[in-house]
């Protein structure tokens, strides 16, 4: 069964980098899309970026167009997430979920992934 660990949040001031990694184990990660969400504090679960299984189709969210980078090492079995020029309203528990069945055509809806990550806190603020 996947299981997936994300690690690599903390506190960064405006304008800094974080880089988000998804270890997957239990099972390989070459036949899952796997999408980043993230919760803020009140606020519903929103879809950032989604890789598909071949690494070949990526989305992400306007919020994040061009700041922000998702890739996948299926080798090492992680999909990571490249955070760049990250805002205050970037706070939130970032997560990734395995998406099996729609490779990213569905990777906004968080209903149609699974499993899920534990998740991990990214704070911006100065």
């Amino acid at each position: 069964q996947l299981q997936l660990v994300e690690s690599g949040g903390g506190l960064v001031q405006p304008g800094g980098s974080l880089r988000l990694s998804c270890a997957a184990s239990g099972w390989t990660l070459d036949y899952y899309a796997i999408g980043w969400f993230r919760q803020a504090p009140g606020k519903e679960r929103e879809g950032v970026s989604c890789i598909s299984s071949s690494g070949a189709t990526t989305k992400s969210a306007e919020s994040v167009k061009g700041r922000f980078t998702i890739s996948r090492d299926n080798a090492k079995n992680t999909v990571y997430l490249q955070m760049n020029s990250l805002k205050a309203e970037d706070t939130a528990v970032y997560y990734c979920a395995g998406d099996l069945y729609y490779d990213c055509r569905r990777w906004n809806r968080a209903s149609e992934f699974g499993p899920w990550g534990q998740g991990t806190q990214v704070t911006v603020s100065s």
